[in-house]
């Protein structure tokens, strides 16, 4: 769980990658990225095992933990508070 003080770092390869991904693509509670956006950004093919079973289902892990937001859902940002915390 994201708690204030926590960095990235505490989280496995995978899960930093999409956080650094998506922190180079979009603001905190803006603009949002779908699954297959962050799997081609990760240089991962467009295929639904990496979409459903590398991306979305990391994606979801964040954001139960706190780290991402879905305001939409399939579509992710950055967390408010882990973002300004980074």
């Amino acid at each position: 769980m994201w708690r204030p003080g926590l960095a990235a770092g505490a989280l496995a390869v995978d899960y930093q990658r999409i956080l650094a991904l998506l922190a180079g693509r979009s603001s905190p509670g803006g603009e949002t990225v779908s699954c297959q956006e962050l799997a081609a950004g990760l240089g991962l093919e467009p295929t639904s095992a990496n979409i459903e079973g590398r991306v979305r289902s990391r994606a979801k892990r964040l954001t139960d933990r706190g780290w991402l937001a879905e305001p939409v859902p399939g579509r992710f940002t950055l967390a408010v508070g882990p973002a300004a915390d980074s």
